[in-house]
């Protein structure tokens, strides 16, 4: 059998990347089984360091995602590309010198433009701290400030679909569901359509969980059982019928597109 070969992918900026780090995502999350090594340098300040980086990446092939604001910087990066054969992809300069072209304005060319401290900023900031401070339940009160509950059995991807809607600027709590636990009360006091359910499919869950248990040196495990994992399955989908809430199955999707259809769910109800 052919072995799959390692893709290596590199980020690119003299800000801090999200821009390159998002749209290089949105390209893997197409291929879920590939294997793939991030390789990223945020803050590029100098064409030294970028020699170094280049160079490195050639060794291994490296397919590159960039956003560097700095003209020249980024002209040096896509002479060397052009010059090796290396795929770079210029996620900025085309773009900007189009609208610049168009509106007959001068670009600012200002580095980390779009990052600037705005309200949108501290939102996301803000949001990524609330998400973290609130993980797995620690603290029910925190329901009732969330912009987003989400609800879900183990390995439903509650925390990083939480993380990745608290970088859109959300605040997340979400919650466990353990049949052997009650709900916490604040729950009840919240509109349904701030509540999303997580569920996925039995042998998918049953799959990951007995990964997880073999990596702590237990071959047997109640937790990772196919009939533990369709009575919490169950147990799920009576919690959801009983808050009328939007349910989502992950098993077919990647974080970005249940991120997706969970915030376009809210602009319906808003």
């Amino acid at each position: 059998m052919k072995e799959q070969p390692t893709l290596h992918y590199y980020i690119l900026s003299d800000s801090i990347g999200e821009t390159a780090q998002k749209v290089a995502n949105a390209a893997l999350a197409q291929f879920p089984d590939a294997t793939t090594v991030l390789h990223k340098y945020i803050f590029i300040s100098n064409i030294e360091d970028l020699d170094v980086i280049l160079n490195e990446a050639l060794e291994v092939d490296g397919l590159i995602f960039m956003t560097i604001a700095n003209a020249v910087m980024a002209n040096y990066v896509e002479r060397f590309c052009i010059k090796t054969g290396l795929i770079c992809y210029n996620l900025i300069q085309p773009f900007t010198l189009e609208i610049q072209r168009r509106l007959g304005v001068q670009a600012s060319w200002k580095v980390g433009a779009q990052h600037e401290l705005s309200d949108d900023y501290f939102k996301r900031v803000h949001a990524m701290e609330f998400c973290i401070a609130y993980d797995d339940g620690k603290d029910p009160s925190a329901i009732l400030e969330a912009d987003i509950v989400l609800l879900g059995i183990s390995r439903t991807s509650k925390t990083p679909l939480s993380m990745y809607l608290a970088m859109n600027g959300f605040k997340v709590v979400n919650i466990p569901l353990i049949p052997e636990k009650e709900l916490p009360e604040e729950i009840y006091r919240i509109s349904h359509k701030k509540i999303i359910g997580l569920t996925n499919d039995a042998s998918v869950i049953n799959r990951h969980r007995a990964i997880r248990m073999e990596s702590y040196g237990m071959s047997q495990s109640r937790y990772a059982s196919m009939d533990r994992v369709n009575d919490e399955l169950v147990f799920a989908k009576k919690i959801y019928s009983e808050l009328n809430c939007f349910v989502i199955n992950v098993s077919e999707r990647s974080i970005e597109e249940t991120a997706g259809l969970i915030m376009q769910q809210l602009d319906v109800w808003h």
